[in-house]
Order: structure tokens, then C-alpha cells, then sequence
């Protein structure tokens, strides 16, 4: 099956959950180069890139993949808006918002099964 085929078969909210953790993933893999190569940007990244791919092939363990990386993601963004975001008002909002989305597609994902 195309990829325009499974791409069809999806949501429209689907299709955003689908392509906010495609683009994060690569927005945090891109963010290496940036920042020194932190590992937890990394980890992330990757981290998001398999929910993405788990998500269009629809597999079983989706849910629990999202969990995880909803805990992660949550630690992650109170950890910068604490340490850096109140400090800077561009990362704040940034964070903020990440934080805001992964909770709503979260909850979406999550209940939807």
C-alpha cells in the first residue's frame, strides 16, 4: 500500500497528530547541530520519529509509545521553562506551546482507542 493510500485513511486530526510528531522529531534532530549535540535532544527526536511511524502503520503498541513520550516530553518542557523560558520569552512561548500540543494530541491518541 502507497503511503498516499494510508495518508487517506486517516482523520484530518489524525493526520495532524501524525505530522506534529513527524515534525518535531525533525525539528529536535535539526536542533542538534545547534546546540552542542545534547543527548536528550537526540533521544527525543528519535523518540517522536518511531511514535510518528508507529502511528501510520497503526501498530498496538502506539498508545504506550505516546504515554511514554508524553511523560518525557512533559518533563522535558517544565524542565526548560523553569531553567531557561521565563528568561527568555521566545523559549518560553515555544515551550509552552510544545507542551500544550503533546497534551492535546496526547489526549486525542489516547482516548480515541
Amino acid at each position: 500500500m502507497s503511503l498516499a493510500t494510508k495518508l487517506k485513511a486517516f482523520k484530518p486530526f489524525e493526520l495532524a497528530a501524525l505530522a506534529f510528531y513527524a515534525v518535531t522529531g525533525i525539528i529536535l534532530l535539526a536542533s542538534l547541530f545547534l546546540t552542542g549535540f545534547p543527548p536528550h535532544l537526540g533521544f527525543l527526536a528519535i523518540l517522536s520519529l518511531i511514535t510518528a511511524y508507529s502511528f501510520l502503520t497503526k501498530r498496538g503498541w502506539t498508545q504506550w509509545l505516546v504515554a511514554a513520550v508524553f511523560i518525557i516530553i512533559t518533563a522535558f518542557t517544565l524542565d526548560t521553562l523553569f531553567s531557561a523560558g521565563f528568561s527568555d520569552a521566545l523559549v518560553g512561548v515555544s515551550m509552552l506551546g510544545y507542551a500544550v500540543l503533546t497534551w492535546i494530541f496526547t489526549a486525542y491518541i489516547i482516548l480515541k482507542k
